[in-house]
């Protein structure tokens, strides 16, 4: 089968399936779980492979569900190909006011793990029609708790899914709402950044915020920490590093008049240098140490080592790069800036070639403006085609 043979069938596949990825997408959305929590998520995703007759597993990881797509043409033992979706979703009270609104009070898919489920369902079809055709086998990975520490890539890499058969590399795709929907984009090497979860609690002493010479304030303490911790940013870290150290939870339950005894710090640390990551992390504690000591006082430090760096294979990005550019048009695939978000497929990284590009979902005309964690995030559904065609490209 030729190129444009291969496009035609596609763009055909993609359009006869599309309203009913629309309504996967819809039932998702509208009964979303938290990570590590995708029960009836899990057993959707299997009910809909089981009436696409594709052979699977479930029960990956806690909820993860692993399917295998396979020609005549192939072996048992053959190594594949392998495509990822996340399952999970964010606990965020939804505020669109859509037909297909979350079900589920204070939980919503407001990052978007429903599209890219729905989608790789509908590849899953698109390549089922084509399994005769595939030039390897096919690995389809709906992988739970991306959203949460440790990370369900971590947890599927453990319990195997990169081996029998042997997964030689790996794709993925997330949308992008700073994207006009229709459009694809990608980055060669390192693309996104480490991320490390910094809890800290402060303890000092309490009293009337009259004497304050009676207490050891840990407010103080705390807003010591968070601006002393900045300077490890600043003048430790070579400026070469992309780097950034955040605070965005700091609770102190006093009053006007009531100095509280402790003061709890909740922040997140990302870089893309893992040498650098390892120095940081150790002097943000040994830091905040010494500073509540100096103030009389002593602070509690967890770090919670989240997701390294994810760093996408050139040539199997410039491979899929291309074949998007020969499928959609040159304009409509754009170079991506590298981010200091995260994302748990850089597990995966570490470990096989991978290539991670972003999908256009933005509608100015209809509103659909919203970053992701936002209440109101949506997406214009014409990029659920988009994304078929595109990851159902990569195999070939």
């Amino acid at each position: 089968m030729n190129t444009n043979d291969l496009h035609t069938r596609i763009r055909t596949l993609a359009g006869d399936i599309f309203e009913k990825v629309k309504a996967y997408r819809s039932h998702l959305h509208q009964y979303p779980e938290l990570s590590y929590q995708e029960f009836n998520t899990c057993a959707f995703v299997s009910d809909t492979l089981n009436k696409l007759q594709i052979p699977h597993e479930k029960g990956i990881a806690g909820t993860g569900v692993v399917a295998i797509i396979r020609g005549d043409q192939h072996t048992v033992d053959q190594p594949c190909l392998g495509l990822r979706a996340d399952l999970d979703a964010l606990p965020i009270q939804e505020e669109n006011e859509v037909p297909y609104a979350s079900q589920i009070a204070g939980v919503m898919h407001a990052c978007g793990h429903d599209v890219h489920t729905s989608i790789l369902l509908g590849v899953a079809e698109v390549l089922f029609s084509l399994r005769n055709e595939l030039p390897q086998p096919v690995k389809l990975i709906f992988q739970p708790g991306e959203e949460k520490n440790p990370g369900g890539a971590s947890l599927m890499i453990a319990d195997g899914v990169l081996e029998n058969p042997k997964v030689t590399e790996m794709y993925a795709l997330h949308v992008f709402p700073d994207m006009p929907v229709g459009k694809v984009g990608f980055r060669e090497g390192i693309y996104m950044a480490s991320c490390d979860e910094i809890y800290m609690t402060v303890n000092g002493l309490g009293g009337h915020g009259a004497t304050p010479h009676q207490t050891i304030d840990p407010i103080l303490i705390g807003a010591h920490i968070v601006t002393s911790l900045q300077q490890i940013v600043s003048r430790r870290c070579d400026p070469k590093i992309p780097c950034v150290l955040s605070f965005g939870h700091f609770e102190g339950l006093g009053a006007t008049n009531i100095i509280p005894s402790r003061v709890y710090l909740k922040g997140t640390f990302r870089t893309m240098d893992e040498t650098w990551r390892a120095q940081a992390l150790e002097l943000i504690r040994e830091q905040a140490e010494g500073i509540a000591k100096a103030f009389g006082g002593t602070v509690d430090v967890e770090i919670s080592k989240g997701y390294p760096y994810l760093e996408n294979d050139p040539a199997t990005t410039r491979k899929m790069r291309s074949k998007a550019q020969d499928f959609l048009g040159a304009e409509k695939v754009e170079e991506l800036p590298i981010r200091l978000t995260a994302e748990d497929f850089s597990f995966y990284s570490q470990v096989v070639p991978v290539c991670f590009f972003r999908l256009g979902v933005r509608n100015e005309a209809r509103g659909i403006t919203y970053g992701v964690h936002h209440p109101r995030f949506d997406i214009d559904e014409n990029a659920l085609r988009t994304g078929i065609e595109v990851m159902s490209l990569a195999p070939f």
